[in-house]
């Protein structure tokens, strides 16, 4: 396993450690599939942990791989999870820094695996089987790794730049651009079709749905009005993210509350016009 520890404690906020540890096919790779061996901690306030939660409810782990889902704002603030401290500090000596979900632990050590979100993706697809979709299919691992890029650069990324306060006006101008043209190639890419890839959900649509999920209840809050409506101004796509919000696999892990909290108990910059109005909304469509 990988572990990748914090840097020198300084000024600002520590880092917490990445655990980059993967389930294998037997007993000789250490961490295997067994059924009840390992747990995941997510909060579903925050993307990743989103994204982990609607995979374990595609493929139906729940008794494979339990989830004891976290509060969106930690008890422990900027120190974590309190839950999870004992995981981290046995996972690394003398360990300082948050203790923060999600993570993938071993019930058997009380250790952590991972904290590496796209690993625990795949293992859990790869790994632990289930009754779900297949969401790496043969043959599509490069079109979702490519979605998985569009949606963290060039959507995520791109939008909470688009937004900094601290940015000059071309950085700003600059990252809206490249938001507005990701947008539109997805735009065109689910334009009369239900899925990104092939004719059933995969890892990419899980991928796009918690960006756009994201977008319009984070971002948002920090762009202007006109910056909102060039946003809105793509309706495939915002009809594919409504169509997905209403199957169980999506919708029942949508905390909108959630995510605000979490939202503000982390972000203190300023919010812009483009916060009053969503684009969707996202609590009449979400299943249960």
């Amino acid at each position: 396993m990988t572990v990748t520890p914090p840097p020198a404690r300084t000024a600002a906020r520590p880092q917490r450690a990445a655990f980059r540890g993967r389930i294998g096919k037997d007993a000789r790779s250490g961490h295997y599939a067994v059924p009840g061996r390992y747990r995941l901690y997510l909060s579903t306030a925050c993307p990743d942990g989103l994204r982990l939660a609607v995979v374990h409810r595609l493929l139906v782990l729940d008794s494979a791989c339990p989830v004891t889902f976290l509060p969106a704002v930690p008890d422990r603030s900027e120190d974590g999870h309190s839950v999870l401290r004992p995981l981290y500090e046995a996972s690394m000596h003398r360990y300082t820094g948050p203790a923060m979900a999600p993570v993938l632990s071993d019930d058997w050590s009380g250790r952590i695996v991972s904290t590496d979100v796209p690993g625990i993706m795949r293992d859990l697809a790869h790994r632990f089987g289930g009754d779900g979709p297949s969401l790496y299919p043969c043959g599509a691992e490069p079109e979702i790794e490519a979605v998985e890029r569009m949606c963290t650069q060039g959507i995520e990324r791109a939008a909470q730049d688009a937004g900094s306060a601290g940015a000059e006006q071309p950085v700003r101008e600059a990252a809206l651009d490249t938001l507005l043209e990701t947008l539109g190639a997805l735009e065109d890419r689910v334009a009369g079709r239900a899925y990104l890839t092939g004719d059933e959900v995969t890892a990419a649509d899980v991928e796009l749905w918690v960006a756009l999920v994201h977008l319009d209840t984070v971002h948002l809050h920090h762009l202007d009005a006109r910056a909102a409506q060039r946003i809105a101004d793509h309706p495939a796509l915002w009809a594919y993210a409504r169509r997905l919000t209403a199957h169980p696999g999506f919708g029942a892990h949508l905390d909108l509350d959630g995510i605000e909290r979490g939202h503000h108990a982390r972000c203190h910059g300023l919010e812009a016009a483009g916060a009053a109005v969503r684009i969707l909304d996202w609590a009449a469509h979400a299943a249960s």
